[in-house]
C-alpha cells in the first residue's frame, strides 16, 4: 500500500482546507479597495423587477434541472413518472449546490428516491453519469457559443484572445460536440462503454436534446445572476457567461461547501469590466435566491411532511422523503450557523447599538455577542449529527436556534436573524419523528435530577460571584486584567472557563451511543418454547444456551435469535416459526439496530431468508455449505461407505461401544463428561465458544439425551443430541472425545447415531457447516470469494477446512449453502470483528456465560 493510499482522506481535506485559504487570499486581495458601505449602497440600488427577474429564471433553470433526470430514465429504458423524476432531482441538486461533494450528497439523495421507486443501484449510478454528461455537454455548447458570437476580443483577469483565435475555438468545440452527438446518436439500441462503465445509447433524438436542455439551464441560472448586475447590457452576456462557467467548475473541484468563496473570488478576477462592489453585492444576493431560498423552501416542506406523517400512513414515498428531511435539516442547520458567525464578524448598525444601550447594560451585550458566535459555531458542529439523525443532535440544535435568536436581539437588535432562527427551529420541531437514533442524552432527559443538581449549583455558584462583584464597574479590558487585587478578573475568566469545560464535556458524553434497551424477556427462553418445540431444525435448540436475546413476531409463533456485540447486532441463523411472519421480524430487528446507530448482520442464514436480507439492504456473502444426511436410505453398504464400514468393525474390535443416555440420567455422568471436555479442551488448545454453539455448562448438557462411547466401561467420546420434536432433523452440538481412544471411535459415533435416528424415524441427520465451503474462487468473484476459497484450500496449520468438507463427504450428505448478510463498505470489517469476538466467547463476549433457566419441555 502506498502512502497516497494511506493518508488519500488526510490529503484530501488538506487539500480542501488549501484552496479554502488560497481563495480567502485571492478574495481578499482582489476587493481589497472595496468597502462595507459600497456593497450595502449597490444593495440598495437593486430595483424590485430585478430581483423578481432572478427569482423567475431561477424557477426556470430548476425545472429544467428536473428535465435532467426525466430525459435520463428515458434513455435507459426506465421512466418514472415526472414527480418521481423531480423529487430526486431537486433534492440532489438543492444539496449539492449548498453542501458541496455532489456524488456523496446528491446521489445519495437519488439513491433513495430511486430505490424506493424499484430502480437497481446499477440504474442509479447511470442516471447519475447521465445527468452529469448532460450537464457538461451544457457547459460546452454554451461556452463555445459565447466563444463564437462575441463581436470583440474577450478579457479575463488581464487576460485577453484574438477574435479570429477566439471564434475559430468556439467553432471547433461545436463541431467536436456535433460529431460527438452524430457518433453517439448514429444508430439506436445497443451500448456505449466508457472505461468500466456501460450505458444505453441514446436515439438521435436524445443525443442532441442533451446539449441543449443543459444549455437552456446554464442560461437560465447565469442569466438569474447577470440581471442581478446593475447596469450589465446583453452584449456583455457572452463573456460574463464565460466567467460564470469557469467560476462553477472551479467551485465544483474545491469540493467546498456550495463552492463558498471559491464562486466569487473566480467570478470577481474573470470579470475586471463589472465594478467589484456591483459584482460582490449581485452574488451575495444570489447566493440567497438560487441556493439558500430552493434549500429553505425544500426543508419547509419535509418538516412540514414529517409534522403530517404522524397522521398519514407509512408509504414508499413517505420514507423517502423521511430519509430525506435530515440531510436538509442538517444544511439548514449549518446555514444558522453561518448566519449567526457572519453576523458577529460585521458591524452592527449604530442606530440599533444606539437603542439598546438603553435598554441592556454593556456586559449583557458583549456577552450576548460571543454567545452567538459559540452558538454559531455549535450548530456547524451539530449539522453532521443531525444528518445522523442523531436525538441529541436535534435537542441541542433546536436550543442552540433559540439561543441563537435571543442572543441576536441582545448583540445589537438584529431582528432578521432572530427571524431566521426562529423558523428553523420551527422547522426543525415539525420534523422531530425523524431524529430517532438514541444517545447518551435520551436516558438522561428520563432522569433529569443529576443534570439539575448540577446546574443548580453552577447557577448558584455564578450568582454568588455576580453578587459578590456587583459594585465592580464593567470595563473592555477586565478579561486580562492580571493584578493581585483582580478578583473580579479571575471570576470571569473562570466562569468562561467553566462554560467550555461543560461545553466539551456535555458534547462528549451526550453522543455516546445509547445502550440497547433490553426489551420485555428478551432473554426469556421460556416465552420462546413454543415456536422453539415447532421447529423443524435442530439449530433451534441453540437457544438453549443461555447467551442470546430473542426478538418475538406479535402471535408469539415466530422468534428470531440474536446479541449485541459492539455496536453490531448479530442474528443466528433463519428465524423460527412460520415464514410469513420472518420479514416482519427482520424488519423490526433492522430498525432497532438503526435506531441505536448499530449494524446489523445476519449469520448463517439459508436460501429462504435471502430476498429479506436483500430487501434490507445488505450484502450476501457466501460463508459455507451445511451437510445433511438423508436417514430413510442411509446405510453403510455399497462402495462409497467402505472407510465407514471399516471403522465401525474396528471400533467394536477395540472393545467400543454405543449408547444413548436418556437426559434424565445424565447428571449421574456429569463429573466424567467434565474431565473428558476438559481434557479435550487441553489437547486441542482451546476455550468455549459461544453464540453459534454450545459450551460445557452442567444445566445446558443435563436438557438433552446423550450419545457416548464407552470402552470397558469407560466413556472415550460423548455429543449432546439435538432432536426437533416433529423428528425432521438430528444433530449434535457438542462433540468431545479422549487422547487416547479406538480407531474410529468419531466415524462409529456417527454411524450409530445415524442409524438409531433411522430407526426412531427422523427424516436428516445434520452434520453442520463446512465453512468457506463451496465458494467460487474465480478471477472475476468478489473478493470475499477469493479470500474464502484462498483460505479453504491453503490454511490448514490454522483449520483444517478443506478437511473438515472431505470428512463430511464420507457421509454422503445433500449440501445446501449458507450465507452472511451484512452492511457493505467498512460496517461489514467492523461487524465480521463483533462477530469474532461474539463467537470467541472470551471475556469480551457479549455472549459470556450465564446462569441458564430452569430446563424447558422442547422436544
Amino acid at each position: 500500500m502506498t502512502f497516497l493510499t494511506r493518508h488519500r482522506r488526510s490529503l484530501e481535506l488538506l487539500a480542501v482546507l488549501a484552496v479554502g485559504l488560497l481563495t480567502l487570499a485571492a478574495l481578499h486581495a482582489l476587493v481589497e479597495e472595496v468597502h462595507l458601505a459600497d456593497i450595502r449602497r449597490a444593495l440598495a440600488a437593486l430595483a424590485g423587477w430585478q430581483i423578481a427577474a432572478a427569482l423567475a429564471l431561477t424557477a426556470t433553470s430548476y425545472f429544467l434541472l428536473t428535465l435532467y433526470d426525466v430525459l435520463a430514465l428515458r434513455m435507459i429504458g426506465r421512466p418514472l413518472p415526472y414527480r418521481t423524476a423531480a423529487l430526486a432531482s431537486l433534492t440532489s441538486y438543492t444539496l449539492s449546490h449548498n453542501l458541496g461533494f455532489a456524488l456523496l450528497t446528491g446521489g445519495s439523495a437519488r439513491y433513495r428516491v430511486y430505490t424506493a421507486a424499484g430502480l437497481e443501484p446499477a440504474d442509479i449510478l447511470r442516471v447519475i453519469a447521465i445527468t452529469s454528461l448532460t450537464f457538461w455537454s451544457g457547459v460546452i455548447a454554451m461556452a463555445a457559443t459565447a466563444l463564437l458570437i462575441h463581436p470583440t476580443a474577450l478579457e479575463m483577469a488581464g487576460w485577453s484572445l484574438d477574435p479570429a483565435v477566439q471564434r475559430a475555438i468556439g467553432g471547433l468545440l461545436l463541431a467536436l460536440l456535433a460529431g460527438a452527438i452524430v457518433w453517439i446518436g448514429r444508430r439506436g439500441g445497443g451500448t456505449i462503454t466508457l472505461w468500466r462503465w456501460s450505458f444505453p445509447r441514446p436515439s438521435p433524438r436524445q443525443a442532441a436534446v442533451q446539449p441543449l436542455l443543459a444549455a437552456l439551464d446554464l442560461a437560465a441560472a447565469s442569466a438569474a445572476l447577470y440581471v442581478l448586475v446593475g447596469g450589465a447590457t446583453p452584449d456583455q452576456f457572452p463573456a460574463f457567461f464565460l466567467g460564470y462557467a469557469l467560476a462553477m467548475i472551479v467551485a465544483l473541484l474545491s469540493h467546498l461547501p456550495g463552492g463558498l468563496g471559491v464562486f466569487e473570488a473566480v467570478m470577481v478576477a474573470a470579470l475586471p469590466g463589472i465594478e467589484p462592489a456591483r459584482l460582490l453585492a449581485a452574488l451575495i444576493l444570489y447566493r440567497v435566491i438560487y441556493y439558500l431560498l430552493p434549500l429553505a423552501i425544500a426543508a419547509v416542506l419535509l418538516g412540514l411532511h414529517e409534522r403530517r406523517r404522524l397522521r398519514a400512513p407509512l408509504d414508499a414515498m413517505h420514507m423517502v422523503l423521511r430519509g430525506i428531511s435530515p440531510a436538509f435539516l442538517a444544511a439548514m442547520a449549518f446555514l444558522g450557523g453561518g448566519v449567526l458567525l457572519i453576523s458577529g464578524s460585521l458591524p452592527a448598525i449604530p442606530t440599533r447599538l444606539h437603542a439598546l444601550r438603553h435598554v441592556l447594560p454593556l456586559p449583557f451585550v458583549e456577552a450576548s455577542h460571543i454567545a452567538a458566535s459559540l452558538a454559531g459555531t455549535g450548530l456547524l458542529l451539530l449539522a453532521p449529527a443531525l444528518f445522523r439523525r442523531v436525538d441529541a443532535a436535534f435537542v441541542l440544535t433546536r436550543a442552540l436556534l433559540l439561543a441563537g435568536a435571543g442572543f441576536s436581539l441582545a448583540k445589537g437588535f438584529d431582528y432578521e436573524e432572530a427571524t431566521i432562527l426562529l423558523v428553523m427551529a420551527g422547522v426543525l420541531q415539525m420534523a422531530r419523528p425523524a431524529f430517532y437514533r438514541r444517545t447518551v442524552l435520551s436516558a438522561a432527559l428520563r432522569y433529569p435530577g443529576p443534570i439539575a443538581a448540577v446546574a443548580t449549583c453552577l447557577a448558584l455558584t455564578v450568582w454568588i460571584g455576580f453578587f459578590a462583584y456587583r459594585h465592580v464597574d464593567y470595563q473592555n479590558d477586565l478579561w486580562w486584567e492580571f493584578a493581585w487585587n483582580g478578583d473580579a478578573s479571575r471570576f470571569l475568566r473562570a466562569t468562561f472557563g467553566i462554560a467550555v469545560m461543560l461545553v466539551c464535556f456535555g458534547a462528549t458524553w451526550l453522543f455516546g451511543h445509547a445502550r440497547p434497551q433490553a426489551l420485555a424477556g428478551d432473554m426469556d427462553v421460556a416465552a420462546s418454547a413454543a415456536a422453539i418445540a415447532r421447529s423443524p431444525r435442530s439449530e433451534a435448540l441453540l437457544a438453549l444456551t443461555g447467551d442470546k436475546r430473542f426478538l418475538r413476531s406479535p402471535s408469539g409463533e415466530a422468534v428470531l435469535m440474536y446479541q449485541i456485540q459492539g455496536q453490531s447486532w448479530i442474528v443466528m441463523g433463519d428465524p423460527l416459526g412460520p415464514r410469513d411472519e420472518w420479514a416482519d421480524l427482520l424488519w423490526r430487528i433492522r430498525e432497532m439496530a438503526d435506531q441505536a446507530q448499530g449494524r446489523l448482520l445476519l449469520y448463517q442464514i439459508g436460501i429462504e431468508a435471502m430476498p429479506i436480507a436483500v430487501d434490507l439492504g445488505l450484502q450476501l456473502l457466501k460463508y459455507g455449505e451445511e451437510a445433511r444426511v438423508p436417514l430413510a436410505g442411509f446405510s453403510l453398504d455399497g462402495p462409497g461407505m467402505k472407510d465407514l464400514r471399516h471403522a465401525e468393525r474396528r471400533a467394536e474390535r477395540e472393545g467400543g461401544s454405543f449408547a444413548i443416555v436418556a437426559a434424565a440420567e445424565v447428571p449421574l455422568l456429569m463429573d466424567e463428561l467434565r474431565a473428558l471436555s476438559d481434557g479435550w479442551l487441553a489437547i486441542k488448545g482451546q476455550t468455549e465458544k459461544a453464540f453459534s454453539v454450545g459450551r460445557f455448562d452442567p444445566a445446558y448438557i443435563a436438557r438433552f439425551d446423550c450419545a457416548v462411547v464407552r470402552q470397558q466401561g469407560r466413556i472415550v467420546a460423548f455429543a449432546n443430541i439435538w432432536a426437533t420434536s416433529d423428528r425432521e432433523e438430528l444433530s449434535v452440538d457438542l462433540m468431545r472425545h479422549a487422547e487416547a481412544m479406538p480407531y474410529g471411535t468419531m466415524d462409529y459415533l456417527f454411524v450409530q447415531l445415524m442409524k438409531w435416528g433411522k430407526d426412531q424415524g427422523f427424516h436428516w441427520f445434520n452434520l453442520g457447516l463446512a465453512p468457506l465451503s463451496g465458494l467460487e474462487a474465480r478471477r472475476l468473484a468478489p473478493i470475499w470469494a477469493r479470500l474464502g476459497g484462498l483460505i479453504y484450500r491453503h490454511a490448514g496449520g490454522l483449520y483444517r477446512f478443506e478437511g473438515l468438507r472431505a470428512y463430511k463427504e464420507k457421509f454422503a450428505p445433500v449440501w445446501q449453502p449458507r450465507y452472511i448478510a451484512a452492511p457493505y463498505g467498512l460496517g461489514l470489517a467492523r461487524a465480521l470483528i463483533d462477530l469474532q469476538t461474539l463467537v470467541g466467547g472470551g471475556r469480551m463476549s457479549a455472549a459470556r456465560p450465564r446462569k441458564l433457566p430452569r430446563p424447558l419441555a422442547v422436544a
